[in-house]
């Protein structure tokens, strides 16, 4: 077997036929074509690997403790947080806290909510400008225009996909005040250097972790290395109550104006001590938490393995990269697990009709983000905004449009990234992570049959 390819099959056969053998009684095996590669493509009118069938399991993640918890609540009467100290918001804080391994958690209506109670709570206002990443959801933004302040975004690093800290060094200047950096599919961002940075320029750090629930980077929690960290609790996301977040932290005081800022202003002594709005979780959202929170470690765990397990196949087939990882990463949220296409490496196949044919064959790979930040119109807007045309001079805002270049960034979204939510997907069996596998391998080998696409 000197040839890698073959080599790699019969590796993939072995693979399939030892996880078969220790799939556990409660897992779900569906039907579906192990090892079809050399067989004519699924959207050319072959069969498909997965035929009329869904990798992993539904999502959100449901079962009698999220409904019991959530019929408890409705019978108690107790459906605001203000309410009660021991209710579900204040217990799932604690125990969310202690799952992270923060010293404190505050919870919000959503993971933008918790970024901009942060902003918020560090004083980031009019005049300011806070610095991140191009490439994520635009609640990452939206919490820096909430405080009237100027996100300022920074290129990637096209194989992390995350935030490069060599262009963020160029951004920053007198009214920097902070460095947002996104664990951008839940695996962790350069951290070291950004702290780095963080320090040489006096920085505050405020990490949007809302895709990296449990990852952990140099023995460090993501959220707990920068000064405040952020978390996304929506329908589609590894912990998920429909919407939610929350703010996590070490610093007693800064958590405390947390609080004060997302109760619109109110200290937990009762004074109405600062501005904020109404960003308070609610008795309902923290039921549906606190009923699936026990197995949150143990689904953190699996997707690792089954992304590791992806990781080890798919990295041998030419023209895919897996994401890559910094220095000190030792898990990954995978909210998405993600890999770079090198259409050179297919051949000349482009991503589209990649994306087709492995659609075809019934794994739902995708480009996810269509666009950067710097091509989408709230530039423009915010341009013409007469508050930013006061807090900032007209040199400021002409560079600032200048700035909006990100061509790392829009390589990524125009021809390299592909991936696959992974919240409920990655939580399939490795008998369904080896058909993954064996669905892109008959793509690859069968890629002459996509040169008319």
């Amino acid at each position: 077997m000197k040839d890698p390819l073959q080599r790699r099959k019969f590796i993939s056969k072995l693979s399939a036929g030892m996880a078969a053998s220790v799939l556990t009684p409660s897992a779900v095996v569906h039907p579906f074509n192990i090892n079809s590669s050399g067989r004519k493509l699924a959207l050319k009118g072959g069969k498909a690997i997965f035929p009329s069938t869904k990798i992993g399991i539904d999502w959100p993640y449901v079962d009698d403790k999220v409904v019991d918890s959530v019929v408890e609540t409705t019978k108690s009467r107790i459906w605001s947080r203000i309410q009660s100290r021991d209710g579900k918001v204040p217990t799932f804080e604690k125990v969310f806290a202690d799952l992270i391994g923060a010293k404190h958690s505050v919870g919000t209506g959503s993971g933008t909510q918790a970024l901009s109670t942060a902003v918020l709570a560090l004083g980031i206002g009019p005049g300011d400008e806070v610095i991140t990443s191009p490439y994520s959801d635009f609640g990452t933004i939206s919490s820096i225009l909430t405080a009237r302040a100027l996100p300022v975004l920074a290129d990637l690093d096209p194989q992390s996909f995350q935030l490069n800290p060599d262009e963020v060094e160029k951004k920053i200047n007198k009214n920097t005040k902070a460095i947002m950096p996104v664990h951008i599919s839940g695996l962790p961002a350069d951290m070291g250097r950004i702290m780095d940075l963080a320090r040489k320029h006096n920085l505050n750090v405020i990490e949007d972790a809302c895709q990296a629930h449990l990852a952990s980077y140099q023995g460090q929690p993501l959220g707990l290395i920068g000064d405040l960290g952020c978390f996304s609790f929506q329908a589609s996301k590894a912990i998920a109550c429909g919407e939610g977040g929350a703010v996590v932290g070490n610093d007693e005081a800064l958590m405390d104006e947390c609080y004060t800022v997302q109760n619109r202003g109110s200290s937990r002594q009762g004074k109405n001590e600062t501005i904020g709005p109404k960003y308070r979780m609610n008795e309902f959202e923290g039921a549906v938490l606190m009923g699936q929170i026990s197995g949150a470690r143990e689904r953190f765990e699996k997707r690792d393995q089954n992304a590791n397990f992806l990781n080890q196949h798919l990295k041998e087939i030419n023209g895919l990269t897996p994401q890559k990882q910094y220095k000190g990463t030792e898990n990954g949220g995978y909210y998405r697990y993600a890999l770079s296409y090198e259409e050179d490496n297919f051949d000349g196949v482009s991503r589209t009709a990649f994306l087709k044919a492995v659609n075809a064959e019934g794994v739902p790979f995708s480009s996810y983000i269509r666009n950067g930040f710097h091509r989408e119109p709230w530039v423009d807007h915010i341009l013409g905004l007469k508050g930013y045309q006061t807090m900032f001079s007209k040199e400021r805002l002409e560079k600032y449009k200048a700035d909006m270049k990100m061509p790392n960034c829009d390589i990524v979204t125009d021809k390299t990234h592909i991936s696959l939510w992974g919240s409920g997907l990655l939580l399939g069996s490795q008998e369904e992570m080896q058909g993954i596998v064996d669905a892109v391998t008959k793509v690859y080998e069968n890629r002459d049959q996509l040169k008319d696409l």
